[in-house]
């Protein structure tokens, strides 16, 4: 009868045991679903505010603060005469491959963060980037501002593109750069939780309106009077004028004492 009487108490004791762990594994669950609400989807634009003199750039502390908790980067280290040159590309406007080249003769790895139309359709193009050692960020597939888009939208935009770049090229995409420079933190975190760190910019210029190109000699100005250390430096590839003026820009940019760093690189 003792012996019985043990038995039955272990059965109890485990059954106790196994419902306090299914117990502590739903509240984990709705935990962590409240907090995935919790978080903050109020839309951000990136901005910057232009310093004098080469000094960095101010960002806004706020944003900063809340793109680098999520792992996200800007701008790289005031003490460093560095420049992260990326370019962002939806499409092919035809001058990207006189960028390639420019990029090849001066010896200086770039960042290109592609949209899906532009890997589908730009396939040669893509595997030569991959060739001559520069980096292949995510565009999304669609280029939607994702603080409009739901959990289950951003993880399609973000991944189907991770997926077919993998695919076509045996390529793992890490850098992501969200489209029209908009996020949340939400979004931030949601990306984050892929594997992919954000990457910002320091520096843009409207560029990207081919009907509207600058002027060759003012954009060249514009750039190189706000060269600064960290820089993240943002071109559009359907830019004539940055196409023109790239190789001039790699080589005064040098004459100050720049150097020109790959994301790989970033500190």
């Amino acid at each position: 009868m003792k012996k019985e009487f043990k038995i039955f108490k272990v059965l109890i004791l485990l059954i106790f045991v196994v419902s306090l762990s299914i117990i502590t594994n739903i509240n984990n669950e709705k935990t962590i679903c409240t907090n995935s609400q919790t978080i903050s989807n109020k839309k951000i634009g990136w901005g910057i505010k232009r310093a004098d003199d080469h000094k960095q750039p101010d960002l806004g502390s706020q944003n900063k603060k809340i793109l680098e908790k999520y792992n996200g980067i800007a701008m790289g280290s005031d003490e460093k005469k560095y420049i992260y040159l990326t370019f962002d590309e939806g499409y092919e406007a035809g001058y990207t491959s006189k960028i390639l080249e420019t990029l090849k003769n001066n010896n200086v790895k770039a960042t290109f963060f592609l949209t899906a139309h532009y890997i589908n359709t730009q396939e040669e193009l893509v595997k030569k980037m991959i060739n001559e050692g520069h980096i292949i960020g995510n565009h999304t597939v669609n280029h939607k501002s994702m603080p409009d888009l739901s959990e289950e939208e951003i993880k399609k935009e973000v991944m189907e593109l991770h997926k077919t770049i993998n695919e076509k090229f045996n390529y793992e995409m890490k850098y992501l750069r969200p489209p029209k420079g908009e996020f949340s933190e939400r979004t931030l975190e949601l990306t984050n939780s892929y594997g992919y760190k954000t990457v910002m910019w320091s520096f843009a210029y409207e560029d990207w309106n081919e009907d509207k190109q600058p002027d060759e000699e003012s954009a060249k100005s514009k750039i190189l009077n706000n060269l600064h250390n960290g820089e993240i430096m943002l071109l559009h590839g359907n830019s004539k004028t940055n196409t023109n003026i790239l190789e001039d820009i790699i080589k005064k940019a040098r004459n100050k004492g720049y150097e020109f760093k790959s994301l790989d690189e970033f500190e």
